[in-house]
């Protein structure tokens, strides 16, 4: 299965935990849950942001 990045389309994806993605391109975390995109951004310590005001644009 080709996973592409919901946010700009890049293939540059690789997998950093369960059903856990990261864009090399844009530089955004996501996964999957019941048909919906979550993206987080990675801050500068390291912790996941939400970014559901973006996912909901999808």
């Amino acid at each position: 299965m080709i996973i592409r990045c919901p946010v700009c389309n890049g293939m540059q994806i690789g997998k950093v935990g369960n059903e856990q993605y990261y864009c090399w391109n844009c530089f955004m975390e996501f996964n999957f849950n019941k048909g919906r995109v979550n993206l987080y951004e990675v801050a500068e310590d390291g912790t996941l942001v939400s970014m559901d005001k973006a996912s909901e644009l999808l």
